[in-house]
């Protein structure tokens, strides 16, 4: 009779590794841009990440809308062998000026269809590379809202903008943060990319790789902790289980 408090905090302990790991999960299944910021004014290669988050069914089309309240004038897609770009663009209400030149039409969305075999299967992801600018200097932030579809028919709408002080919402669109340019830079550009050096996959591949394993490494980092905050919880419930076993002995 003695060991069943100890049984039940076992249980509570492993319950409670449990939600530790189901809240860690779907941190990693977002669609997301990264790297995740770029310079004000500047051009930058990013990537759209796709995870599949379907145990039974693999992503054959994923849409990407930019906004049109701060349009881009130059992007570019980067060919992927299994897949085809197509590129819509839409009519400004207000010329883009850019260079000294005005920029009547804008890319508005950008959809990449899988071919005929090719496809993102349950336990894998995909990245979607896209050169972009100039990056306007009058938003803190730009949000791509995506649409992942399965080849079952499923559509996954990543469309929700996050609210100042309130939860991330469950689909959220991929946001690409906008910061100051460095002081000095008198074009603008990042060091992820510049216009040439995007076109023909140069320098920008480098430095987006750097940016891609910083968050690989913080991703990486995130699950260990995760892990051993489970070990903790389990090393705890058994050492408590130890006392209150020997506790028993020496009273009897």
């Amino acid at each position: 009779m003695r060991s069943l408090p100890a049984r039940r905090l076992a249980a509570v302990a492993l319950t409670a590794a449990a939600s530790v790991v189901a809240l860690a999960g779907p941190a990693f299944a977002h669609v997301t841009v990264n790297p995740g910021s770029a310079a004000q004014g500047g051009y930058a290669a990013v990537n759209f990440q796709v995870p599949n988050e379907s145990d039974t069914a693999s992503t054959v089309k994923l849409e990407v809308n930019l906004p049109l309240d701060h349009p881009l004038a130059s992007v570019r897609t980067l060919p992927m062998p299994g897949w085809t770009a197509t590129v819509e663009k839409s009519k400004l209400d207000k010329p883009l000026k850019v260079h000294g030149s005005d920029v009547n039409e804008a890319v508005s969305k950008i959809t990449w269809t899988a071919d005929a075999g090719t496809k993102i299967a349950p336990g894998q992801f995909q990245e979607f590379r896209v050169s972009l600018g100039p990056l306007p200097t009058d938003a803190d932030s730009l949000a791509f809202k995506a649409l992942q579809t399965y080849d079952n028919g499923d559509v996954v709408r990543w469309i929700d903008e996050a609210q100042a002080g309130q939860p991330e919402p469950a689909h959220p669109a991929p946001v690409l943060k906008l910061t100051k340019a460095a002081a000095g830079d008198g074009h603008g550009v990042t060091a992820t990319a510049s216009p040439a050096a995007d076109a023909h996959g140069g320098s920008s591949d480098h430095a987006a790789a750097s940016d891609g394993g910083d968050k690989s490494s913080d991703s990486t980092a995130r699950t260990l902790g995760v892990v051993g905050i489970v070990v903790g919880v389990i090393g705890t419930a058994v050492g408590v289980l130890g006392l209150r076993r020997k506790s028993s002995g020496s009273a009897s």
